[in-house]
């Protein structure tokens, strides 16, 4: 569904998220009173300070996955990048506060309501009398009908990702004075504050050249508190700098560059010192955390008299590699002088955790195999112990270890609840009988069907060998390695930017009996489990390991195969090869608009092929369909939340797709920046970022005590 909204609707757009970037996700507004709405699972982790604290002055070098493709958040290479700059530059009507609700952004608005519902939904925008551009132009209704005929559907020469919201409205117009706003809906549309978030300028939108070229490495107008200085292609570079035009509180950064960083350098790029603020993988933050508990340690090397033999175990027992492992002590005692010097410039950087508004599912392909069959697709999902693989995720992490509950919201968002109730609780008998009634049964004759079989997918070819080998298979239960001894937790591939399972490397499966093979019509029943072969593809392996361990003792064989990270999404996910995988999706506030693509029934195209959009599990219902329609045309919030409420109590009955836990958010920052890290849900606030004064002292983090 943003990654962090981002733009959620750039991450959605983006095959990145699977999806990327995730976020500062626009949430539906909410019903009833606080008291009745849950709060985050975890509290944000920015070391937030007030403005009088903060020094004036100095640049921001923020990590980023690579330099934005775009700065036009509505097209779909947007990213993760495109909507950090998009959200210190631009417009948003709407900005979400830290327990994921939406608010009236005051630098742009005095107010945004529904005026009339009859004969049309009219809603209202009062602008900020000091809200301009940056050429000095008044921001006004010109900007909002650029943006609604660019993005309304009707002209195809703007080579837009998506029309949602945009193809409901009939018309917009000045209000009494220049500073209201008027859009008239042709049909009632309840996610409304959705739109005009960013809000481009009609340079911009007003001409198809203009929007698919112009804004792609130039963004020359803008309106936030930092404008575009420059994209440096060369260094990797967006520099960011204050905006001389801006009218709300002063920037406290001089300039924010977003710099391209490989994620396997971000540990460098903070010692270094060549990056202020990334995210990590978990092994990362681990390492971080281990230089703070052991500052001072001077490791093995003093006195020059250490044996080579304990050079060898200590290189081992910090990860400095098989290649130095196994070194002269010579060359040993250089890496490992090294090592202890980036940690000990790691010593003055700490690691901000929350949990991002995006969470990690078990897809189940229902297009082909065994898994058309929805009891066995329910069956799948019953085996699970979605609490197990939480804890095994999120618990060594110091993070809430709770399963996520819904597919279309996350705790603390007005829309959530816990709608699995509707597919039932992990229960190994009740799959067992699911699968009986589908026919599968213990014993009977099978065929090996796995020899000369090549590896899944298009791109078989590319397939990298993992632990097991056989042309990037492993089969579960051929063998009792598992997954070789580990110390680390690491992030599920990045397929464009997008995250997702983590797990502890070399955590053993889960002991049990294994059950008799499950055969029908001479065919035994196995699944291929399709995996990115990427940085932390070893520990994302072990969490399959962990869920097909769990199928195994139902008789459910599965085959991990591994991919490359090129092909992960392209061949695989986006075309349907595949039983089994583990990808993202960012939670949104909008679920009526922005979840219906992913959980759409699939329907037959002119071409004879089928569209999907982005449910890529192709598993959907007529039903469903309606109650997003229904939802996204109800303005009123109880009624509605009890429509995303029943829609998603039927995608866990269809059982296509399994909600396993939440994202951990882990970042890496230096200890003198404050308000910046891990955001939850929140959006980053661009103009109170900045350096600690000397003299003062941030509070202790939620996170770190």
């Amino acid at each position: 569904m943003s990654h962090h909204g981002v733009g959620l609707r750039a991450l959605l757009r983006s095959a990145a998220f699977l999806t990327a970037g995730v976020l500062a996700v626009p949430l539906l507004a909410g019903c009833g009173s606080d008291d009745d709405v849950a709060k985050p699972l975890a509290a944000q982790d920015i070391d937030l300070v007030a403005r009088g604290q903060v020094a004036d002055g100095g640049t921001l070098k923020w990590a980023v996955d690579a330099l934005p493709e775009t700065l036009n958040s509505y097209q779909a290479d947007a990213d993760t990048g495109t909507t950090r700059v998009a959200q210190a530059t631009l417009p948003s009507m709407f900005r979400m506060d830290a327990t994921g609700r939406p608010v009236v952004n005051p630098a742009y608005l005095e107010s945004a309501k529904v005026i009339e519902t009859e004969p049309r939904q009219v809603v209202l925008y009062k602008l900020n009398q000091q809200a301009v551009w940056s050429d000095g132009r008044e921001i006004g209704a010109a900007d909002f009908v650029a943006q609604w005929r660019a993005l309304s559907g009707k002209d195809t020469a703007y080579w837009t990702a998506r029309n949602a919201g945009y193809d409901r409205i009939e018309k917009i117009e000045r209000g009494a004075n220049d500073l209201q706003v008027r859009v008239t809906f042709s049909r009632p549309y309840a996610d409304w504050k959705s739109l005009f978030s960013p809000l481009y300028p009609k340079d911009v939108m007003g001409t198809p050249d203009a929007f698919n070229d112009g804004a792609r490495r130039r963004l020359a107008v803008s309106a936030g508190p930092f404008k575009v200085e420059k994209v440096d292609t060369v260094a990797k570079d967006v520099v960011l700098g204050r905006n001389p035009r801006w009218w709300g509180r002063p920037a406290k950064l001089d300039r924010i560059v977003l710099h391209a960083v490989d994620r396997d350098k971000r540990v460098s790029a903070l010692a270094d010192g060549s990056a202020d603020l990334a995210d990590l993988d978990p092994a990362d933050a681990q390492r971080i955390g281990l230089a703070a508990r052991h500052k001072g340690d001077s490791g093995p090397l003093q006195g020059g008299k250490t044996s080579l033999s304990n050079l060898r175990s200590w290189a081992r027992a910090h990860g400095l590699g098989a290649d130095a492992a196994e070194a002269g002590k010579e060359d040993l005692a250089k890496s490992i002088s090294r090592y202890l010097d980036q940690q000990r410039a790691l010593e003055a950087l700490e690691v901000r955790k929350s949990l991002e508004p995006a969470y990690t599912q078990l897809a189940l392909n229902g297009a082909a195999g065994p898994l058309t069959d929805e009891r066995v697709r329910r069956a799948v999902a019953r085996a699970l112990d979605r609490k197990e693989i939480a804890r095994l995720v999120l618990t060594p992490l110091g993070l809430p270890a709770v399963p996520v509950g819904s597919h279309l919201a996350l705790s603390g968002q007005p829309a959530y609840a816990d709608d699995s109730g509707a597919l039932g609780a992990q229960d190994t008998k009740a799959a067992q009988a699911l699968l009986a009634d589908a026919g599968w049964v213990p014993g009977g004759p099978v065929k090996d069907e796995r020899k000369g079989q090549k590896a899944a997918g298009p791109e078989s070819d590319r397939e990298e060998k993992s632990d097991g080998g056989r042309d990037g298979e492993y089969v579960v239960g051929e063998d009792d390695k598992g997954d070789g001894g580990g110390r680390h937790l690491a992030e599920e591939g990045r397929h464009g930017g997008a995250a997702g399972a983590y797990a502890p490397k070399g955590t053993a499966a889960p002991a049990g009996a294994k059950a008799a093979p499950l055969a029908k019509d001479g065919k035994p029943l196995a699944l291929r489990f399709v995996l990115p072969s990427g940085p932390g593809s070893d520990t994302l392996n072990t969490v399959a390991t962990r869920i097909s361990a769990m199928l195994d003792r139902l008789g459910i064989g599965t085959t991990i195969t591994k991919v490359s990270d090129e092909s992960y999404f392209k061949d695989h996910i986006a075309a349907g090869d595949f039983d089994l995988a583990l990808y993202s999706w960012p939670s949104s506030a909008f679920p009526a608009t922005d979840a219906r693509p992913i959980y759409a029934k699939p329907l037959p195209a002119a071409d004879g092929s089928v569209n999907v959009e982005q449910n890529y599990t192709r598993v959907g219902t007529d039903q469903v369909d309606q109650l997003f329609e229904q939802a996204a045309t109800t303005l009123d919030e109880d009624e509605a939340a009890g429509l995303i409420k029943q829609a998603d109590s039927r995608i866990w009955a269809a059982a296509g797709s399994i909600p396993l836990y939440q994202r951990p958010q882990l970042v890496g920052a230096r200890k003198d920046l404050v308000n910046a890290g891990a955001f939850g849900f929140q959006t980053p606030v661009y103009e109170d970022m900045g350096f600690l004064k000397k003299g003062a002292k941030a509070p202790a983090s939620p996170s770190r005590g």
